[in-house]
């Protein structure tokens, strides 16, 4: 029997552990790797050229959505599943579209998840049954009414996705340049620009977006508070310059 090489993408150390354990026990997967960040998630698919990544939408330093994208046009013969707490419809059109080969609740049963690596694998698409039952509604909707039935969605290039991912972590525009390797100048453009096309204008604002989105899944001021730490430098921070 050939083994289906997984590597697993999320940022919770237990859920991956979790995954890996129930995965393992399936005699035709293997786990070629773990990754906590998404950029960690593409650099590994090109080194390890798993045959399925199982990926998180809310991952740290770069998103789900975005590390799909990325892994796809990369590692081409790399499919991969979303695994992930959120069903927001745009998400999923936004991943189907990115190249994903399937999209699954984290409350799916693991039965669930096997099936859908082992189509994965076969080239196949597999959705969660209330995520699939969503599309197909909306595609006899598409048929009835010849036009496409979706909600808007704010069209964010890759990068402004990016720079909106570490501008709601909490970095600084020369921490982004730095994160990116670009130059602060246009690291201010690109946040200008994702600014205007979503109409928002102050970092509160970008960071509740980003969490409503899945982007990120709560803000870096309410970590620290939780932890008692200090927010020392959060006026900087909250001036959309």
């Amino acid at each position: 029997m050939t083994n289906i090489t997984v590597l697993l993408a999320d940022d919770h150390t237990v859920v991956r552990q979790g995954l890996r354990l129930l995965l393992e026990a399936e005699p035709d997967i293997k786990i070629a790797g773990e990754a906590g960040t998404g950029r960690q998630a593409v650099q590994l698919a090109q080194t390890l050229k798993p045959d399925v990544v199982v990926m998180d939408i809310a991952m740290p330093l770069l998103n789900g959505l975005e590390a799909t994208r990325q892994i796809i046009k990369q590692v081409p013969s790399t499919r991969v599943l979303i695994l992930s707490s959120y069903s927001d419809d745009d998400y999923v059109h936004q991943l189907t579209e990115a190249g994903a080969a399937g999209y699954l609740l984290k409350q799916a049963a693991v039965t669930d998840l096997i099936k859908a690596i082992r189509e994965a694998k076969k080239g196949r698409a597999f959705f969660s049954p209330a995520i699939s039952k969503r599309l197909m509604d909306q595609y006899r909707q598409t048929l009835l009414k010849g036009v496409l039935v979706r909600k808007r969605i704010d069209r964010l290039s890759s990068r402004e996705t990016e720079v909106l991912q570490l501008i709601a972590e909490g970095r600084l525009n020369k921490q982004i340049a730095g994160e990116l390797n670009l130059s602060i100048k246009t690291i201010e453009k690109h946040r200008q620009q994702l600014m205007n096309k979503l109409g928002i204008h102050d970092i509160a604002g970008l960071t509740r977006y980003a969490i409503s989105k899945g982007i990120i899944e709560t803000s870096p001021a309410a970590k620290r508070q939780g932890r008692g730490g200090s927010t020392a430098g959060g006026a900087d921070r909250g001036k959309a310059s």
